[in-house]
């Protein structure tokens, strides 16, 4: 098995997770979206399985290329709360810090697929970091800084403490949290040096693990949580409700408790965004609050996620478990924003 990551149509041709046939359509797609996908997912695909669940999430499929109407290009509207480069500032408490555009696999879901990869926005220069700090220096409001991107830890050790060391000058800042798929994908880079650059004096560092199918915490996985964890780095949970890869309460109920039994708590179960070429992974909101009630009556109370969707326009995030999202008869939904307005979903206006 290579030892390097696949980064195109051939690369996944000689790895033997396409088939020669799928060659030419998958090249579109490797043209219009990002594809990464490190040896150690590799090794996790079933390839005699064409409808695996960890293939789904990471090996291209044509079925991209079809946008439908209510799909956009920033389904969150990151880009309208973005006072500065690399900030989103959507709630009062706290800010995104997208410091890298770079993921180490790119998830063929992603909400953010127009804006990372090779083509995407890239990685913040020094300048760009420093009035991004400077932004969250003005602003004492802000309690909790949220590296994501990208994936943050990507980035290099010494870029991560010169980051943490910049964090750690902003007194009103005492949260700092890493978003990242890396301990699943990539377990080995979590290592001594890594850790100790996620730590700040006067910090409390959270970092959120993005998992979806319970066959993702390998023991390799869970050492590398184990690394983080036992330096005092608490650990939560995030993970997207998809179509043929979780939506059954028997598959989400042990991811769930996979992350428990790792001492990472469930934080976030995510409806999918309306990215580009997604409708494939998506399902009716009754059909997934139907799926989280299914589970709740499963598993135990540690193990309950709480069911969000990001309302499209930038109006943050509702929580839709049963009851909270109405719909009409027109088969759109009424969800609630964090400030108590309510919005259509899907929006009517395109």
């Amino acid at each position: 098995m290579s030892k390097r990551s696949l980064k195109s149509a051939e690369d996944l041709l000689e790895a033997g997770l396409i088939d020669a046939n799928a060659l030419e359509r998958l090249r579109s797609v490797a043209e219009r979206y990002a594809v990464a996908v490190t040896p150690t997912v590799v090794k996790l695909i079933d390839t005699d399985d064409a409808q695996d669940p960890i293939g789904l999430q990471f090996i291209p499929n044509d079925a991209e290329l079809i946008q439908t109407p209510e799909e956009r290009e920033d389904p969150i509207s990151d880009e309208a709360h973005s006072p500065v480069h690399g900030i989103v500032h959507r709630y009062p408490d706290r800010v995104l810090l997208k410091a890298v555009h770079i993921c180490p696999v790119y998830c063929r879901f992603c909400f953010r697929r127009e804006m990372v990869g090779p083509q995407g926005n890239g990685t913040m220069s020094n300048e760009e970091l420093s009035a991004a700090l400077a932004y969250i220096q003005s602003h004492e409001e802000i309690w909790e800084a949220i590296l994501t991107g990208g994936d943050p830890l990507v980035l290099s050790p010494r870029r991560l403490s010169a980051i943490m060391e910049g964090l750690k000058a902003i007194p009103h800042v005492k949260i700092v949290r890493f978003h990242t798929r890396v301990p699943v994908v990539d377990p080995e880079r979590i290592d001594t040096e890594l850790v100790d650059a996620l730590k700040a004096s006067g910090k409390a560092t959270y970092v959120a693990l993005h998992a979806n199918h319970p066959r993702e915490l390998t023991d390799e996985a869970r050492a590398a949580c184990a690394r983080l964890i036992d330096a005092g780095i608490a650990m939560v949970s995030q993970s997207v409700l998809l179509k043929g890869i979780n939506d059954d309460p028997r598959i989400l109920g042990d991811l769930m408790r996979a992350f428990v039994e790792t001492r990472i708590k469930p934080y976030y179960l995510h409806h999918p965004d309306l990215a580009p070429g997604t409708s494939h992974f998506r399902m009716d909101l009754e059909e997934g609050q139907r799926i989280v009630a299914a589970m709740r009556g499963r598993v135990s109370g540690l193990c309950q996620p709480t069911y969000v969707l990001d309302i499209p326009g930038g109006h943050g995030k509702a929580v839709i478990g049963q009851n909270a999202a109405t719909k009409h008869a027109d088969g759109c939904y009424s969800v609630s924003d964090f400030n108590g307005n309510d919005h259509r979903y899907p929006p009517s206006e395109i």
